[in-house]
């Protein structure tokens, strides 16, 4: 129906179309209306449209009477299908009725086909399969945990409800023989350990115990605390990094964990070399960094389309809410940082945020302020810093944010999310794989120019604050004096409580001041080119700067930078969870710089969990290592490495085989390993 103008004035013209006035006080002007109505459905049967001019209306009606309507019936009516047509619709149907076995049996199918490739790749050369045998035995083994858990959940909770009533019935005094047990362990661990590989080990233990005392003294309320998070946390911490860093299995799952991300992340170099060019390692930063922080934020998204990123946050938060007792909330954000950023983990339980505790807030935030996003890390590893390291740092942390969030502020209120099963995490709102790898790449520019920005807005304020201070030093006759400077000071004592040999300190105190006042990118910068300067060899002093640092003192500064707690951070993380959860912003302004402190303490206490663990002198040339003898700390008289390379030194002695080619010998080195080896004249005098 064509209309185009109506109206209703005393000439009576209407649209019998939309007629629904009553009846009733029918006058003149409506009974000329219904005249023209008659005439019009007398017109209709002799034509399609009737057209009615009185002034300036016009208006043009089809008709839809019964002609219309025996053409619409004819076109109603059913035809006759072909043969084809009838086959196609009856496999449809047949589909229709049958797809849960039909999809039962593609599964089938492609898993049998999966098993056939691994069998196949293991026959050939198992230990060149090993990696794909043993990811396939995981999967197996939640695929077949999950089916259990949704299948017999009640009937393995009502096994285990015994044991769980006895352990509440006799938890008074069992708690206390628990601890006494473990007290006792840890004694032992330390006198048999510090016999082996020396006393550096101790004052990371101290530093540890610092820091929780340190924690408590200035809690929100420390006569509330509850230790079962606090002491889990830092078990969860000691069998991480033990398991680790002290078993051979351990480390090297991880090595080979940090070297496929290391070659995983070198894909990216593909799409900055096509983009900025051959020569795009000219522009580190810009063209060699940044890129793989957008490739890995694509290859994040594309993990959270299928899933999986969901399903490996549930299972780490699950074992977290297990083991030390926090709510679903807490342990599922915490197990989140690991992987995705401290603005992008609240979201997984976003409609929770409104209905959580202060605590819980406060865990909230502690959690993203001590860890890293997966993001990052990778920009982090093309720097040069230990992938391996950096990976157990991320794992390691995400309990120790919990532990010390409990201890610093603990839980007053009665938590309203204790879901038993769990709690519904965001799932991705793209369509297909291929819009969340483009969603992905999108997502990922403003956090690239976010970090580029920040690089060169805190670098330019850096150099005009080391100009600043150098000028007024010069007042004093002290023109050394620099922003890094004073903050060495600051955080000296903190980095030799964590195990850092005290020649070292000075130096990882001024990275933790550049990551607590600046941001972690410009510390692990910092940290890089140390490590370049160890691998190259050459003086450890050149006029009286240190140009390098032991291994040891590396490893814990990684561990010890490895958060975001920075005062920048402190804008973002503020300014991102009032926007999701703007009920709680009042909450979150208050307790926002009690999680940065928070999230810095737990940074410092994972340091000090791998300074106990860390075995002294490791991947130290011999070269190196003998030279600088003198000027280690961390070696005892009968450490292993120094045994070991004395051995090479008179071994090469004997045979007249070039020693040491290319290092810096020194007479000096002769003179440690004669006192060491008590050898003869022959070769010491």
């Amino acid at each position: 129906m064509e209309l185009t103008e109506t109206s209703r004035d005393h000439s009576g013209v209407h649209n019998l179309a939309f007629q629904n006035d009553s009846v009733d006080g029918v006058d003149d002007t409506n009974l000329k209306g219904l005249g023209d109505n008659s005439e019009r459905i007398k017109n209709s049967q002799n034509k399609k449209t009737v057209h009615t001019n009185q002034g300036d209306e016009y208006i043009n009606i089809e008709s839809d009477l019964p002609e219309n309507k025996r053409d619409s019936v004819e076109d109603e009516q059913p035809r006759l299908k072909g043969y084809l047509e009838k086959k196609y619709d009856e496999v449809c149907e047949f589909c229709k009725k049958h797809k849960t076995r039909i999809r039962y049996v593609i599964y089938g199918i492609l898993i049998t086909a999966y098993l056939a490739v691994v069998i196949a790749a293991c026959s050939l050369n198992f230990q060149r399969a090993l990696p794909l045998f043993v990811i396939t035995v995981i999967a197996i083994f939640f695929i077949c945990w999950d089916f259990l858990i949704a299948k017999y959940e009640d009937r393995i909770a009502a096994f285990f409800s015994h044991g769980d009533r006895y352990l509440k019935t006799q938890w008074f005094w069992l708690k206390w023989v628990l601890c006494a047990a473990l007290i006792i362990m840890i004694i032992c661990w330390l006198i048999f350990d510090t016999t082996k590989q020396g006393s550096h080990q101790l004052i990371s233990f101290g530093g540890l115990v610092m820091y929780v005392l340190l924690l408590l003294i200035f809690s929100k309320y420390p006569t509330r605390v509850a230790w079962r998070p606090v002491f889990s946390g830092i078990g969860m911490q000691f069998a991480l990094g033990i398991l680790i860093l002290r078993t051979k299995v351990g480390f090297d799952v991880f090595n080979w964990l940090g070297i496929q991300i290391q070659t995983f992340l070198e894909y990216s170099d593909t799409g900055a070399k096509f983009v900025f060019g051959d020569k795009y390692t000219d522009h580190f930063f810009a063209f060699k960094v940044l890129p793989i922080v957008v490739f890995f934020s694509t290859v994040m998204s594309m993990l959270y389309h299928v899933g999986f990123m969901q399903w490996l946050i549930g299972k780490v938060g699950w074992i977290m809410h297990i083991f030390m007792g926090t709510t679903p909330v807490e342990s599922l954000v915490a197990a989140g940082n690991i992987f995705v950023g401290q603005t992008e983990s609240p979201l997984l339980v976003q409609p929770y945020l409104p209905y959580i505790t202060e605590s819980e807030l406060h865990a909230v935030m502690t959690a993203g302020f001590s860890t890293i996003a997966g993001s990052v890390l990778g920009a982090y590893i093309s720097f040069g810093v230990s992938p391996s390291h950096l990976l157990t740092a991320s794992v390691m942390s995400a309990p120790a944010s919990l532990a010390a969030s409990k201890l610093f502020w603990p839980e007053t209120e009665k938590p309203l999310v204790t879901l038993r099963n769990g709690i519904q995490m965001a799932k991705s709102e793209s369509k297909n794989l291929l819009e969340a790898a483009s969603q992905g790449a999108s997502t990922s520019v403003g956090l690239v120019a976010n970090i580029a920005v920040n690089v060169i807005s805190f670098l330019a304020l850096l150099s005009f604050l080391d100009s600043a201070l150098s000028w007024m030093g010069n007042l004093f006759d002290y023109p050394q004096l620099t922003f890094e400077n004073i903050c060495a000071y600051v955080f000296m004592p903190f980095s030799f409580m964590m195990g850092v040999d005290w020649e070292d300190s000075f130096t990882v105190g001024g990275l933790l001041g550049y990551k607590t006042f600046f941001n972690e990118f410009l510390a692990y910068e910092r940290l890089s080119k140390l490590i370049q300067n160890r691998k190259k060899g050459g003086s450890m002093y050149i006029n009286g700067v240190k140009q390098y640092m032991t291994v040891r003192s590396e490893v814990i500064a990684t561990y010890a930078l490895c958060g975001f707690a920075n005062f920048g951070s402190l804008g973002l993380v503020i300014g991102g969870l009032t926007s999701i959860a703007p009920s709680k912003k009042k909450e979150i302004a208050d307790s926002a710089f009690r999680a940065m402190i928070a999230g810095t303490a737990a940074c410092f206490m994972t340091a000090c969990v791998a300074g106990m663990l860390t075995v002294p002198g490791l991947d130290i040339p011999c070269h190196i290592l003998l030279g600088n003898v003198p000027s280690f700390t961390d070696f005892p008289a009968n450490s292993t490495e120094l045994l070991k390379c004395c051995q090479h030194l008179f071994t090469s002695a004997n045979h007249s085989e070039e020693i040491f080619p290319g290092g810096n010998y020194s007479l000096n080195s002769w003179k440690v390993c004669c006192h060491i080896l008590d050898q003869p004249p022959f070769h010491c005098t």
